[in-house]
């Protein structure tokens, strides 16, 4: 028999009810479905499409910088706002090569390409007769060009190349990870990669652990050798 009260479950205010929270319940699950969309997109973006149009400036770039090559200039001209050559790390995936810049700040690195540190200790320049030649990229997005870092193993080769040098240096050393405040890893000698005296040495920085920034992951390498780049660009040993 059907309530006549009012106050059973099938009077209209208790129906009124329930259809409040079921419509309360589809929303906040429309809400969720919107939020994890909104967030898949967002992973997307930043995982994905940065990396596509980080690449294709950094492919433009550096198209300009081998053309500039190809011209008549003055040995060892370079142009740091441009970049001053290509670092080249086998281990990293083969005919890996990244464009390196002046500076380190997001502007540049989400360029696509690695840059070399300007503070808290300047790098020093690979034809330079002693010092760090520092330079970092972006781990996940925007290039990700030091995605793979953690690849490279001691012994392997780091190269660099400029319009007329090939700069062959030999990994040492990996410290990972470590605190993001460090900076004592871009210092002049690496003295927590046991060094003591003045050399030529190169210093890879990145994030990690893989899509964070909590720490950073270094490689040491110093210099074994120069080679001079001849008229067909031929590649050093270490790169075929």
């Amino acid at each position: 028999m059907a309530d006549t009260d009012g106050t059973g479950a099938g009077s209209p205010p208790a129906r009124r009810k329930r259809r409040r929270i079921a419509t309360t319940i589809s929303v906040i699950g429309e809400l969720l479905i919107t939020s994890g969309v909104v967030l898949a997109l967002f992973v997307v973006y930043s995982l994905w499409w940065t990396n596509v149009i980080a690449d294709r400036q950094e492919n433009k770039d550096a198209a300009a910088i081998r053309k500039a090559w190809s011209a008549p200039q003055a040995p060892g001209a370079l142009n740091t706002e441009d970049g001053i050559g290509f670092l080249h790390v086998p281990a990293m995936g083969k005919g890996y090569e990244v464009l390196v810049k002046r500076g380190t700040s997001v502007d540049v690195l989400n360029e696509g390409v690695a840059g070399y540190y300007t503070s808290p200790y300047k790098s020093a320049m690979p034809w330079d007769t002693t010092g760090n030649f520092t330079v970092a990229a972006h781990r996940d997005g925007h290039g990700a060009k030091f995605h793979n870092i953690d690849k490279i193993k001691v012994g392997d080769a780091v190269v660099f190349e400029t319009r007329d040098t090939w700069y062959i240096y030999k990994v040492y050393d990996i410290l990972a990870p470590t605190s993001k405040y460090n900076v004592k890893v871009l210092q002049p000698i690496p003295r927590e990669s046991g060094k003591t005296t003045p050399g030529r040495y190169i210093t890879l920085t990145t994030c990690t652990p893989v899509y964070t920034s909590l720490y950073r992951y270094i490689v040491w390498g110093e210099l074994v050798r120069t080679q001079p780049v001849d008229a067909k660009r031929t590649l050093p040993p270490e790169l075929q």
